[in-house]
C-alpha cells in the first residue's frame, strides 16, 4: 500500500477558530484549497469551513466582519497518517469530499490530503459563451486600434486568460461573441485548435448588449452554459457555479460580489425635523453584478432574434414568466477591467 503524501503547503489553510469572514476568503484564495482547517489554539483540529459555507453566511446576512465560528462544520471526515493511498481516495469518493486533513493520535492537524491533486479534471460538455464585441470606449486610446478583449495582461490578452482558465477546469467549447474589431479577435483564436479547445464565433451586425448575441445562436444548447463578459479578470471556479446553478434548479443564475461603500459624511437620521439619530461614515453593503452567469438554454426562448437585451434585462424578464433566477455569491478575486486604471490593478495582480 503506498502512502499519500499530504501536500507540502498544507499550512496555509489553517485557520485559527476565532477568525472573521475576511480572514477566511484570504485563507482560500491563499491556499486555494478549497478548504480552511480550523483550528484550536493549539493546534488541536475544531472543524472545517468551505466557500460555501461562507456564501451560506453572506447570504444569511453576515459581513466581512462576523465571526466564523457558527459557519464551522465540526467533527469533519479525517483521516491518520497510516492511511494509504487506496484508502484514502476510497474515503474520499464515497463520501463526495474533495479535502481530508490528517490527524494525528492527539487531534492535531498535521496534513491535508487534495483530491483534485491526484485525479484530473472533470471534462464539461458545456457550452461557454464570452461576450467579447464591445467597444470599450472608456479604455481609449488603447480601444483605438485594438479590441478590449485582445488587450494584453501580463503578456497576453485578456480573452486569452478567461478561456485558458475554463479550459483548465473542463471546458472546451467556446463561443465568442464579437463586433467591434472583431475579426482581430477571429484571425487571433482561429478555431481555438492552439488551445486545445472548439472556438466558434456570434459576429453581431450591431452591438446587441451584454445577452442580446446570445440570441443569434442558431441551434440551441442541449446543456445549461456558461456567459462571462469578455472584460472580466475573476479566479471564480466556472464549473462550481455551474454546479450551483444545476443544484439549485434555476433557469438563470448570475454571479455577485459583495461591494462595502463608505459614506464619506456623517449622517443624520430625521424623523420630520427632529433628530432621531446619528452615523458616522456609515458603510453601506450591496451585492453587485460580476458579469459571469449561467442560463438554461430554455431561457434563450425569452430572447428575440438580433434584439437589444442586457443581462439584467434578460434576469427581469425571466422573472416575469415565474422562472427561477438566483445569484451564486462569490469571494474570489475579481476585476472588471474598464478603465485605464483597472488595466494598470490587472497587471500588477497578474505580475
Amino acid at each position: 500500500m503506498t502512502p499519500l503524501t499530504t501536500n507540502k503547503d498544507w499550512q496555509k489553510a489553517l485557520l485559527p477558530m476565532n477568525a472573521t469572514l475576511q480572514q477566511a476568503i484570504h485563507c482560500l484564495n491563499d491556499s486555494a484549497f478549497q478548504i480552511a482547517i480550523v483550528i484550536h489554539a493549539d493546534g488541536k483540529l475544531r472543524g472545517t469551513l468551505t466557500d460555501g459555507d461562507i456564501r451560506r453566511g453572506l447570504l444569511r446576512g453576515m459581513t466581512l466582519e462576523s465571526s466564523i465560528e457558527s459557519l464551522v462544520k465540526l467533527d469533519p471526515f479525517v483521516v491518520p497518517t497510516s492511511f494509504g493511498r487506496d484508502a484514502v481516495l476510497m474515503l474520499m469518493q464515497s463520501n463526495g469530499v474533495q479535502q481530508l486533513p490528517i490527524v494525528d493520535e492527539n487531534r492535531m492537524v498535521v496534513g491535508l490530503h487534495a483530491l483534485d491533486e491526484l485525479l484530473t479534471p472533470q471534462t464539461r460538455e458545456n457550452l461557454m459563451v464570452v461576450m467579447a464585441g464591445g467597444q470599450g470606449r472608456r479604455l481609449r486610446p488603447h480601444t483605438e486600434n485594438c479590441p478590449k478583449p485582445l488587450i494584453p495582461v501580463a503578456g497576453k490578452p485578456m480573452l486569452e486568460h478567461i478561456i485558458e482558465r475554463a479550459r483548465s477546469e473542463g471546458f472546451g467549447k467556446f463561443i465568442l461573441a464579437i463586433h467591434y474589431l472583431g475579426h482581430m479577435i477571429e484571425e487571433y483564436f482561429g478555431n481555438g485548435a492552439k488551445w486545445g479547445v472548439e472556438i466558434s464565433y456570434l459576429r453581431e451586425d450591431r452591438p446587441l448588449g451584454t445577452a442580446g448575441a446570445i440570441g443569434l445562436m442558431a441551434d440551441l444548447p442541449e446543456q445549461p452554459f456558461v456567459v462571462s463578459n469578455g472584460d472580466v479578470l475573476t479566479d471564480i471556479r466556472y464549473g462550481e457555479l455551474l454546479d450551483f446553478h444545476n443544484r439549485h434548479g434555476a433557469m438563470a443564475t448570475m454571479a455577485v460580489r459583495l461591494h462595502e461603500w463608505q459614506h464619506p459624511f456623517g449622517v443624520v437620521r430625521t424623523k420630520g425635523v427632529d433628530i432621531v439619530g446619528f452615523e458616522e461614515k456609515p458603510i453601506s453593503r450591496s451585492h453587485i453584478n460580476a458579469g459571469v452567469y449561467v442560463l438554461d438554454p430554455l431561457s434563450l426562448q425569452h430572447m428575440q432574434k438580433g434584439e437589444h437585451s442586457d443581462m439584467p434585462s434578460l434576469f427581469a424578464r425571466l422573472q416575469g414568466a415565474s422562472q427561477r433566477t438566483i445569484v451564486y455569491p462569490m469571494h474570489e478575486p475579481w476585476l472588471d477591467v474598464g478603465r485605464p486604471d483597472d488595466l494598470q490593478t490587472a497587471n500588477s495582480q497578474k505580475s
